[in-house]
């Protein structure tokens, strides 16, 4: 048995668009002779499509898609998801749905089971579950096989992945007693670092207690803030991978279940590789399904608007990406110098607006109203707001996108200006911690073989340069310290005994988590991040704002 999997790069509510792709992808599994083609969750409406899920117009014209769809399936089984609309009187009036066509029409339908709820997912408020059996028996070469049906978390399901059991029983396994003779899987399932080696290997676990195959495909592109990566495959009743597709990019995959040997392994990239794609895939996606030609960023000649600039150079290329320096009195002449380096090695351009005049004339007018008052961060600030009012006017000028450049950590802790360096539509790096952005800068040059990022910007000590001779250490523990801390805090929701348990500094812990806690009117009014970690600050985590909680 054959079975081709097509993993495509949907575009939430471009029903017209993905339909095409899907259609190619049914068409080329077809002259390859496969006799299976999956196509990832909700690969219709693409995934998530959120509160367009409230609309009957949307609900329907991916019904008429689906019918589209099925119509070109004349000698091959294809496996689509879709939304199907729930008759029932009761519930949220909503499956997320497969459809198993062939013969020109819809055979089969099934539903997701297990609804997730957790991190970045909110299926409950859209869905509802049917309880039954996933399974469906097709014909294939002469023989009668049961396949097992599942979509995305059916298959995640399991006490290995989850430290604590979160639902009430494992339709996988269900389907086993039904006698599904191989379990296939469509899914969307979100990128974060670490995560594509997990899911193999928790794929590989539940194929060798089932001793059944499992062959899965997964979405590839950025949604909002969500990346998927793909790197879908198959795995053999002995838990032995026998296929994978490219990570990071839309792939066709033939899966030969009879000869695996015949079969393409795409290897997974490691962390910081995966990080860095992840974020080029997701900025790519985000400018062009935005409806952006050309993306517009502050370099300082500082370590995060260089990875930045990279990130974008790689994403949509430099013709497109724009540079603006924007020196203040107390800019070094090595920043300067740095950032036209930077914009010299990634043939970008770059421009340079001087913020001085701009500083000095907010300075001027609001002195009578700050007399008898010593300079504080309130004039720091002024800078910060200067330059974006600098970039925001080119963003709107030029209709260029405006790219943010902070980090996980410095937004974590406050370490950023409202309407200053947070103004923006994208924050590329927002889920980004800023001793994974040094590794992603060394990254950067190893992937070129060349200094794109100076290695000065490397090595020099991080600045806002908002003031003289200031480094991000005058206010804020090293980055590793730091880092470490917010790891424990913000994606393991460790407790403050628990982090100064661990070695950490007393002191240092209480202040860090002070001030991520007092962030957080900061973080809601950010725009939108990429998401790369387990625990991104953005959808997947929400925490109020006007409340009173001491971390303990």
């Amino acid at each position: 048995m054959k079975i081709a999997l097509a993993q495509i790069n949907s575009t939430v509510g471009h029903i017209a668009a993905n339909e095409s792709k899907i259609i190619d992808a049914i068409h080329h599994a077809t002259n390859e002779h496969a006799d299976i083609v999956l196509l990832p969750e909700l690969a219709i409406t693409g995934y998530p499509p959120k509160d367009l899920l409230l609309r009957q117009a949307f609900i329907h014209a991916n019904l008429e898609s689906l019918n589209k769809i099925a119509s070109q399936t004349r000698d091959i089984i294809a496996i689509v998801g879709f939304v199907k609309p729930n008759e029932a009187a009761k519930g949220m009036g909503l499956f997320n749905a497969g459809a198993v066509c062939s013969a020109g029409t819809v055979q089969h339908t099934f539903c997701k089971t297990l609804l997730p709820t957790y991190d970045v997912f909110d299926e409950r408020r859209y869905f509802d579950t049917d309880g039954s059996t996933n399974t469906c028996k097709v014909n294939i070469e002469g023989r009668s096989i049961t396949l097992g049906l599942s979509i995305c978390e059916d298959l995640w399901g399991d006490d290995r992945y989850f430290t604590r059991r979160l639902y009430n029983h494992d339709p996988i396994q269900d389907a086993r007693s039904a006698g599904a003779d191989i379990i296939l899987n469509i899914g969307a399932s979100p990128f974060s670092a670490g995560k594509q080696q997990h899911r193999a290997d928790l794929f590989a676990a539940k194929a060798k207690t089932l001793a059944l195959p499992v062959v899965y495909v997964n979405q590839i592109g950025g949604n909002d803030d969500l990346v998927f990566d793909g790197s879908s495959g198959a795995i053999d009743p002995s838990g032995r991978l026998i296929a994978q597709a490219k990570s990071f990019a839309e792939d066709f995959l033939i899966v030969d279940l009879e000869n695996p040997s015949a079969n393409r392994l795409e290897p997974l990239p490691d962390r910081v590789a995966g990080v860095y794609d992840a974020l080029v895939l997701g900025t790519r996606d985000y400018i062009q399904k935005c409806g952006f030609n050309s993306v517009v960023l502050g370099v300082s000649g500082g370590i995060d608007s260089a990875v930045t600039a990279a990130i974008a150079v790689d994403a949509i290329g430099p013709d497109r990406v724009h540079l603006v320096a924007m020196p203040s009195r107390y800019s070094s002449t090595h920043s300067i110098e740095d950032a036209q380096t930077l914009a010299d090695a990634l043939h970008a351009t770059m421009t340079t607006v001087g913020i001085e005049e701009i500083h000095t004339a907010t300075e001027r007018a609001l002195a009578p109203q700050f007399e008898g008052r010593s300079p504080d961060v309130t004039e720091e600030n002024i800078q910060a707001r200067a330059r974006g009012v600098v970039l925001m006017a080119i963003s709107n000028k030029f209709n260029h996108l405006l790219l943010t450049t902070g980090n996980k950590s410095e937004i974590a802790v406050g370490y950023c200006t409202l309407y200053g360096d947070m103004c923006g539509g994208l924050a590329v790096l927002s889920d980004v911690p800023k001793t994974l952005v040094y590794q992603l800068a060394n990254h950067v040059n190893q992937i070129a073989g060349a200094e794109h990022i100076p290695q000065r910007t490397i090595t020099k000590p991080p600045s806002a340069e908002l003031r003289h001779n200031q480094t991000d250490q005058d206010s804020l523990p090293p980055y590793d310290q730091l880092d470490a801390i917010l790891e424990r805090y913000v994606e393991h929701e460790e407790s403050v005994a628990d982090i100064i348990a661990a070695g950490f500094d007393s002191e240092i812990v209480q202040d860090v988590v002070r001030k991520v806690d007092a962030a957080e009117h900061k973080r809601k009014q950010a725009p939108v991040g990429l998401r790369v970690t387990g625990r991104a600050f953005g959808v997947g985590r929400r925490m109020p704002i006007a409340a009173k909680y001491t971390s303990q």
